[in-house]
């Protein structure tokens, strides 16, 4: 890694990726807009976090860049990477996350970002980390195979092994353990992305953050229209709770903001506004709830048979 990381170019693709997550999600909901509060974090850098709530399609969605900087990385970064423990650190990343008030359009989530680990007497350790998600309340399959058809391609110029890799990756990791199931369908899911130089793995990263809206922007779209009551309402808030058990217990992105101080509302804003919880709930067999779990809510290759 003896690349030097441009941190300057990813801060400028970062800034234009929330501006164009900003304006997709704004144009897409047809009524709302964005608030945006740019803050600054008191050990160094800040960000600006924008949310919409309460609109026409989506209850909430929050599109939020941060560029933080700290004395030492925080206890979520060197798990995995002892040997960086007392570094300094810089972090940028941008996060999105989509939470729909109609029940038959899915959550989704992204997020794409670029750590620096520095010291005097060393060269920078840097890596890239990042993919995107999908979190389907009631299944359709043409949705399913149309995402991981653009998750693959967003991966298809870096070599035919990335997108399974990836893939695999993101079922491991959006897994919740206490309930033996995944949070949703799965898509893409990187981290410690350094192999190949830094300008592969940039280009790697803006590959995926370019094909988030056109994997999500169509389901919307296709699924927006459709009918819904207080039953479908009431298993999306069920399921909902599925997302907060996740973000809460497991997600990095979350423990690593609260372990370095980050802004606390602009790492929460991924939750959904109503949740609903259930004691030992379970969907009777035959309907639609069933078949979430059933056909969608487990390991599959989406796209077998495809060349």
């Amino acid at each position: 890694m003896s690349e030097q990381p441009n941190i300057a170019a990813v801060r400028s693709y970062l800034l234009e990726l929330q501006d164009r997550f900003t304006q997709a999600l704004e144009s897409e909901d047809g009524g709302a807009r964005c608030h945006e509060d740019a803050w600054e974090r008191p050990e160094g850098g800040g960000g600006r976090t924008r949310v919409l709530q309460e609109g026409a399609l989506f209850d909430r969605a929050g599109i939020n860049f941060s560029h933080v900087r700290g004395p030492h990385l925080p206890s979520t970064a060197t798990a995995r990477r002892p040997e960086l423990a007392g570094r300094a650190f810089q972090a940028l990343g941008v996060s999105l996350v989509v939470h729909p008030r109609n029940p038959y359009v899915p959550t989704s989530h992204t997020n794409v970002r670029f750590f620096v680990a520095e010291k005097d007497d060393a060269q920078p350790v840097w890596w890239f980390g990042g993919g995107f998600d999908l979190t389907p309340y009631y299944g359709f399959t043409e949705d399913a195979v149309h995402w991981h058809q653009v998750a693959r391609a967003a991966c298809r110029p870096f070599g035919a092994e990335v997108y399974p890799r990836f893939k695999r990756q993101c079922d491991d990791y959006f897994f919740l353990r206490h309930r033996q199931e995944p949070r949703g369908i799965g898509g893409l899911f990187f981290d410690d992305l350094d192999e190949g130089g830094f300008a592969r793995c940039f280009d790697l990263l803006q590959s995926v953050g370019d094909h988030y809206l056109p994997a999500y922007l169509p389901i919307v779209q296709q699924r927006k229209g459709l009918p819904w009551g207080e039953r479908e309402r009431a298993f999306q808030k069920y399921r909902r709770g599925r997302y907060v058990e996740f973000n809460l217990v497991y997600d990095r992105g979350t423990l690593f903001g609260l372990q370095s101080g980050g802004r606390t509302e602009s790492i929460l804003m991924s939750l959904p506004p109503e949740v609903n919880w259930r004691y030992d709930w379970h969907p009777a067999p035959g309907t639609p709830e069933a078949e979430l779990y059933e056909r969608f809510l487990v390991p599959r290759d989406w796209l077998a048979g495809e060349a």
